[in-house]
């Protein structure tokens, strides 16, 4: 008779059992997340509940438990959110947490694009486009249809970029996108649809994508492809989603996919943050988890560490007043504050005067300006208060400028590094011999054709096409280019060649090009991070450097800087006291989404991301008298605001200087002692 010989079970493992002290350092909801092991679960994190510091946890904790690192997939909004998740996984246990594959889905996505590239017909030296150049391809593909002389008006490239990608994120048709938000723009279906066509035919042929296709060709890499859906799937032993709620339908289908074979998929995020369904954020996704996922475990973070308990109260109220939501109550064992201001008033310069003068004194109290911050919903709501600020010589910073690798005179360099990795990157292409003086869009499409079928195709100079009008500066740049081809230079030498060669364009077409060339000697420096160029252009657009010489100049360098910022730049950040501007109907909420119950949850949402940034103090300030292109008018405070009484808001009276001594016996003056 044969034996055979059943091993032991391995016993369950406690929280004791591991080297970090799970149940010191979290409350008891997020031991239970950081210890789900299989299955699906959901984990709503209310604002300030420890999403984050949740998430870690549980990296490590399947690490230490003996998961292979590199069988995690930790997918988060940027790549900077990832890195920083794993270096504190391994701060927590040690070096392997840095091995889990970590960071957004665009960035995943085009891994696995690179990797299994044959299988949708494209090579593997394929470039991706941001959206600036995909609005160049869409104004070259109306352009090439005429569209440009239409005599009704037609949409333009922005616009027509946003119908097709919104048309792709939200998986919609063309013509509902139309019905729902360019309704002006119906008559024109068909054109549009030719767009489209034009738009898709042009990337394909070009091997280029921009960001959309990194996900939609992800998808249909791994729905057409069962071995490689199983390969790549078997592979996610645990996959993670941070901020789910701003997860796009693509996303949604993509976690599924990702996740399909072992089933263990965590998603984390908060249902009332989801405030991006103008990028395409679908707030269902996050809603319908537990159905999407059968038996999924649902765990609630409430405990807010940030905020004092009056703030909280606010939060709940507002939270109260939507319609589609997890139902949950934020708390706080924080030491009590005061109760949040109601500030009215009687106009916007006022207002602005307000916050002024409330910023000086709460500086004179010891507080720093950049623990101050002043939110409002549209870019807009802020001018009058900026140039208050300026009168008052008071610093301050605006959140939400232009990207680095948007500027100009960078994507100028970029596009010299696109054509050195893909030649026939058209786009790119147009841009590097459109510097050159004598070369317009004609020329420039003609010597294009050259390169097409040219045995070399960066020796310009022996173009067919050529005139002696510009064959010197073609020769000059040929001579970069064969130059950087031929020869093995690092990564920085490249850039630095470039450059230079670039530094008299950058000279000739701005005026502030000692500032743009700063900018083009610190890119070679950032430089030296990337392995080869096709991975620098990679990760350059799938995450792009924010801050410019040309657009950052910091007013003092004695002083961080008084932060004005959108709410949704916000999202994420949190200061020791919030003053939320232009708190009015129309305003928060828009006038547009009065009418859509959806929409208007989108706003209150976005009203509970402000009122969450703030720990100490929070202000509500609106005035009473608006200006318009007709003349003043009387305003009606946020509808949000109304439902809150005096047990949740103190109205704090705004009194001129002079009259503060006419006022009745006893009478205070809030403006005295500002958060006190």
């Amino acid at each position: 008779m044969k034996k055979f010989i059943l091993k032991k079970d391995e016993p369950v493992k406690r929280p004791e059992d591991y080297s970090i002290a799970y149940r010191e350092l979290l409350n008891e909801r997020q031991v239970e997340a950081v210890f789900h092991d299989n299955g699906p679960a959901l984990v709503v994190a209310g604002a300030g509940t420890g999403k984050t510091r949740t998430l870690v946890h549980r990296v490590a904790r399947l690490v230490e438990s003996g998961v292979n690192p590199s069988n995690i997939l930790l997918l988060a909004f940027t790549r900077r959110a990832a890195r920083e998740m794993l270096n504190r996984a391994s701060n927590i246990l040690d070096e392997r947490c840095k091995q889990v594959q970590g960071g957004t889905f665009h960035f995943y996505c085009s891994m696995l694009l690179h990797r299994y590239a044959d299988a949708i017909g494209y090579p593997a030296n394929f470039t991706i486009i941001d959206t600036s150049d995909s609005r160049e391809v869409i104004q070259f593909v109306r352009t090439q249809l005429d569209l440009h002389k239409k005599k009704k008006r037609f949409p333009n490239k922005n616009t027509l970029l946003n119908i097709i990608s919104t048309a792709k994120n939200k998986n919609l048709d063309i013509r509902m996108v139309l019905q729902e938000e360019h309704p002006q723009f119906l008559e024109e279906e068909e054109k549009i649809f030719q767009v489209a066509d034009a738009y898709q035919a042009y990337k394909e042929k070009n091997f280029v994508m921009d960001f959309d296709d990194l996900l939609i060709n992800t998808r249909e890499l791994l729905s057409k492809n069962n071995d490689i859906r199983i390969k790549v799937a078997s592979a996610n032993k645990y996959v993670m989603v941070d901020e789910f709620q701003d997860t796009n339908k693509l996303q949604a289908d993509l976690t599924k996919l990702f996740s399909s074979v072992h089933d263990n998929i965590m998603a984390v995020g908060d249902d009332a943050q989801s405030i991006y369904s103008f990028r395409g954020a679908d707030h269902q996704n996050i809603l319908e988890f537990p159905k999407r996922f059968q038996g999924s475990k649902v765990i609630k973070l409430e405990e807010n560490y940030r905020s004092t308990p009056e703030i909280l109260q606010v939060a709940n109220n507002l939270l109260k007043q939507a319609s589609f939501k997890f139902d949950k109550e934020l708390y706080s064992n924080n030491q009590g504050g005061n109760l949040p201001a109601l500030v009215q008033s009687s106009s916007e310069h006022d207002q602005s005067r307000f916050i002024s003068q409330i910023v000086l004194q709460l500086r004179e109290k010891g507080l720093r300006l950049n623990e101050i911050a002043v939110l409002f919903r549209n870019g807009r709501d802020s001018f009058d208060l900026e140039v208050e600020l300026n009168r008052n010589n008071i610093p301050f910073v605006k959140y939400g400028g232009q990207k680095f690798t948007e500027a100009a005179h960078i994507k100028d360099v970029l596009a010299h590094v696109r054509v050195l990795v893909n030649p026939m990157d058209t786009i790119a292409w147009n841009r590097v011999l459109m510097l050159l003086d004598g070369i317009g869009p004609k020329t420039a499409q003609e010597l294009f054709e050259w390169i097409r079928l040219a045995k070399n195709p960066y020796q310009l100079d022996l173009s067919d096409t050529t005139s002696q009008s510009y064959i010197d500066q073609l020769k000059e740049l040929s001579k970069l280019l064969v130059d950087i081809k031929k020869n093995d230079h690092s990564i920085p030498k490249v850039i630095e060649l470039i450059t230079d060669y670039y530094k008299i364009f950058c000279k000739k077409r701005y005026d502030d090009y000692p500032k743009r060339i700063k900018d083009l000697e610190a890119f070679i420096n950032v430089s030296e991070s990337f392995d080869s160029l096709p991975k620098m252009l990679e990760e350059l657009a799938l995450d792009p450097i924010t801050a410019t010489a040309v657009d950052t100049q910091q007013k003092t360098k004695e002083e961080a800087p008084l932060v004005l910022s959108t709410i949704h730049s916000a999202k994420g950040l949190e200061w020791k006291h919030v003053i939320i501007i232009q708190c009015l109907d129309g305003i928060i909420p828009s006038s547009y989404s009065v009418e859509d119950e959806k929409q208007l949850d989108e706003e209150l949402r976005l009203l509970y991301v402000a009122v969450t940034r703030a720990e100490d103090m929070l202000y509500f300030s609106y005035p009473v008298l608006a200006q318009s292109a007709y003349g003043d008018y009387f305003t009606q405070p946020s509808r949000f605001l109304k439902k809150m009484n005096e047990d949740l808001v103190e109205e704090w009276k705004l009194v001129e200087e002079d009259r503060q001594k006419q006022l009745p016996e006893g009478e205070e003056n809030n403006l005295q002692e500002p958060g006190s």
